[in-house]
């Protein structure tokens, strides 16, 4: 029956026991808000640097738990493409071709999240994570009407935050209630054979790791118990800790250089980056240049052919009035009608060309394509001509060559990669070394409770239970949670400890094969930088020899067609006095047709050489005009060009 009065006492008590172990978890929460209140509130420098954040106490609380919103992406083009629309004509000058390609050219567009990507990158590794690496991949568009598009490229790779401590502080809490039963198999202790107890656990420990290596936790724990037990000095009772711990590796992991590794290297790859999107950006700009004078030139070549049928046209006509008269055979009409019919072919397959590249620029130059109707249907005006300098511009082919090692961002992003290569070489040699670690534990201990108030079991028959005299308890732990943690901040009850932990592998061969294999990897990364430098010098000669050859061509073009109409001349003037026969007149005809087309085709290849040479010594974005912030921004300053003025008449 007393056994059932104490447990009654016990589960009585329950309730105020709940509530200090409440009490105590409250205060912990109350340590937790100040702690995170005292921390730097995160700027984020990501992918969505333009979301602002709601202000106010709660929202600095909870920042580090919500999501941040990208924005959606904008399909609208750039009011310059309908600046340049009037009346079914879209007026394109090449300086606003490449204004539209760097304002709504998806390529380019795309290219610019995988700035932001590496900004991301970086925050990772700023908090002590892996980093997913950047991507390299270029996309090339098709020039003309007969190609497609590809992405070249790959990625500059993952890399593990192995060995590095988290940089970001993590809190963990934890609170725990319970009721336990305990059978005794010798009542002396308690004077029962049984303990009932009620037990509140609670504790928090906030732990933080540096670039030095080191990992630093800090942790409370209080655990309040009431119990049936009768021997207990002190009951209802509180006990925990304030501790400290902290462990430096010494060999393995050591150093800020080598756990700021990842750091470094998501750095180096906003530099990458930045190199991958100018080379984007070359490599669009200098499609769609190549896009532009191709059209030139398709329109031209209609002209040709137009002009070719319209002098087959003329034959005919001619031919048919000889014929009426009588002064030609009929067979005459034929030979001449074919020759009409043939030459209508050409148009028709000239000017399917000319729509053809219309589609692909359009398709270049808009965030939809041509799914608007009134760019669809509109009809692109090339404003600008080709034009071949009376005098070339000659410069020494080695300093164009320096000029494109300078230059050439596909040379900027293999040295960057090199670097990187190198700083994992350091860490992987690190991780040769034993681990050898130096630690300490720092504790305050605390106790405090009220005078346990059930009675001390006899253990002589007959002889009543006297109580507890509260001169024989210490009236230092005599308190409630305030006395607990004066105790434990006072350092009254401290234990210390110090020490190392030493971890020697005896044959350490998958350290060894991983050092060889890195160092493998970067002569093998080695190799390709010299390769792509072979590789550049290369495009610089090849492309100075294209830029003359296609001169030589676009002049040997000329002089022939020239000479073609002397001779298509010639031989109408002999085909009028009889001296001559209408299969002559038409041949002259296909080879004056043949040389004009040869004339602009040679006018082409010479505009496309150059675009070319720019490309090949790194001068795409200078000889154009390109500031790379603007391609940033997708905003171009310069204004669109006037419209020409049209006659009303």
């Amino acid at each position: 029956m007393a056994s059932f009065n104490v447990c009654e006492a016990v589960l009585s008590g329950g309730v105020k026991g709940l509530m200090n172990g409440m009490r105590s978890s409250v205060s912990i929460i109350c340590v937790w808000l100040m702690v995170v209140s005292a921390l730097p509130a995160q700027q984020w420098s990501g992918a969505n640097a333009s979301v602002t954040e709601p202000g106010g106490r709660l929202s600095t609380l909870t920042y580090p738990y919500r999501a941040k919103e990208v924005a959606p992406i904008s399909l609208a083009n750039s009011y310059r493409l309908e600046s340049l629309l009037r009346g079914g004509l879209l007026y394109l000058s090449l300086q606003d071709a490449i204004a539209l390609a760097l304002e709504n050219n998806l390529d380019i567009d795309i290219q610019r999240y995988g700035l932001r990507l590496a900004e991301v990158d970086l925050d990772r590794a700023k908090a002590g994570g892996a980093i997913r690496g950047v991507s390299t991949s270029i996309s090339q568009t098709s020039t003309g009407a007969a190609g497609g598009s590809a992405a070249t490229g790959g990625s500059t790779g993952a890399v593990s935050a192995a060995g590095i401590p988290s940089l970001d502080p993590v809190m963990a809490m934890n609170y725990s209630w319970g009721h336990t039963t305990a059978p005794q198999v010798n009542s002396f202790i308690v004077g029962s054979n049984s303990i009932v107890s009620t037990i509140n656990n609670g504790g928090f420990q906030i732990q933080k790791g540096f670039l030095t290596g080191a990992t630093t936790t800090l942790g409370m724990t209080n655990r309040n118990t009431l119990s049936s037990s009768g021997r207990s000095d002190f009951n209802p009772s509180t006990t925990g800790a304030l501790s400290l711990n902290i462990s430096q590796p010494l060999l393995q992991g050591f150093g800020r250089a080598l756990n700021s590794r990842l750091i470094r290297i998501a750095k180096n790859n906003l530099g990458v980056s930045d190199l991958v999107f100018r080379l984007q950006v070359i490599t669009t700009v200098s499609s769609v240049v190549s896009q532009y004078w191709n059209l030139v030139s398709y329109n031209e070549d209609v002209k040709v052919r137009r002009q070719a049928l319209t002098l087959a046209e003329k034959l005919y006509s001619d031919n048919k009035k000889q014929v009426e008269i009588g002064t030609l055979a009929p067979i005459a009409i034929v030979q001449a009608e074919a020759e009409v019919a043939a030459r209508q072919q050409d148009v028709v397959v000239s000017e399917t060309q000319v729509l053809q590249q219309e589609t692909i620029l359009k398709n270049a130059l808009s965030r939809t394509g041509v799914a608007s109707p009134a760019l669809a249907e509109a009809r692109i005006v090339p404003t600008d001509r080709i034009r071949v300098p009376e005098l070339e511009r000659i410069e020494p082919i080695q300093d164009l060559i320096a000029r494109a090692l300078d230059n050439r961002p596909e040379l900027g992003r293999i040295r960057i990669q090199l670097d990187n290569s190198k700083i994992n070489l350091k860490a992987t040699r690190n991780a040769l070394l034993p681990q050898l670690s130096a630690f300490a534990t720092l504790n305050n201990n605390a106790l405090s409770g009220e005078i346990n108030s059930l009675p001390i079991p006899s253990t002589i028959p007959g002889v009543p239970p006297q109580l507890r005299s509260s001169a024989a308890v210490d009236p230092f732990f005599l308190g409630g949670y305030g006395n607990f943690l004066r105790q434990m901040f006072a350092r009254n009850f401290p234990d210390y400890t110090f020490g190392f932990q030493l971890s020697v592998p005896l044959r350490n061969r998958s350290a060894q094969a991983d050092m060889v294999s890195a160092q493998l990897n970067l002569r093998q990364s080695e190799l390709q930088q010299q390769q792509q430098i072979n590789q550049v010098r290369v495009d610089v000669q090849n492309s100075m020899i294209g830029v003359q050859q296609a001169r030589a061509r676009f002049q040997t073009a000329t002089k022939n067609r020239l000479l073609q109409e002397q001779n298509l001349d010639a031989e109408q003037k002999k085909y009028a006095l009889g001296a001559s026969t209408i299969f002559f007149v038409i041949q002259a005809q296909r080879d004056l047709a043949t040389a004009q087309a040869g004339e602009v085709a040679a006018l082409s290849a010479y505009a496309l050489a150059r675009v070319e040479l720019n490309r090949a010594t790194g001068q795409t974005l200078e000889n154009n005009n390109i500031m790379i912030d603007e391609a940033v921004k997708g905003q171009v300053s310069r204004p669109p060009t006037p419209l020409p003025v049209i006659d009303p008449r």
